[in-house]
C-alpha cells in the first residue's frame, strides 16, 4: 500500500495520472468553448421577414429587415420580429453550446471550473 504524506491510497502516480487527465480535458473544453464562439448563427423570424446573425460569445452581427414588413403604422410588429428572432439566436448559441460541453460528461455548474 502506497503512502502519500501519511494517507493510505494516494499513490503519486494515480494523482499525477488524475492531474493529467484534467487538464486534457480542461484544454478540450476551451478548445471546443473556442471554437463555439467563432462560430455563426443565422435565424429568421417572420417567415424570412427578420435575419439575425450571431456569434457564438452573442454578439449581434447583423440585422437584415425586408422593407415590405416596415411599416411606420405597425412599428410594433417589427420590434417583435426582431426580438423574436435575437431570442431564438440566444437559445440556438445556448443549445448547442450545451450540447457540445455534454460531450466532457461535466455536471452542469463545474463548465465553468475548467
Amino acid at each position: 500500500m502506497s503512502k502519500f504524506r501519511g494517507y493510505p491510497g494516494m499513490g503519486g502516480g494515480n494523482m499525477n495520472q488524475l492531474l493529467k487527465q484534467a487538464q486534457k480535458l480542461q484544454a478540450d473544453m476551451m478548445k471546443t468553448q473556442e471554437e463555439m464562439e467563432s462560430k455563426e448563427f443565422e435565424v429568421t423570424s417572420g417567415g424570412g421577414a427578420v435575419t439575425v446573425v450571431m456569434t457564438g460569445k452573442k454578439v449581434v452581427k447583423s440585422i437584415k429587415i425586408k422593407p415590405e414588413v416596415v411599416d411606420k403604422e405597425d412599428v410594433e410588429m417589427l420590434e417583435d420580429l426582431i426580438m423574436t428572432a435575437i431570442n431564438e439566436a440566444t437559445n440556438k448559441v445556448d443549445e448547442l453550446m450545451e450540447s457540445e460541453m455534454k460531450k466532457f460528461n461535466v455536471p452542469t455548474g463545474l463548465n465553468g471550473m475548467f
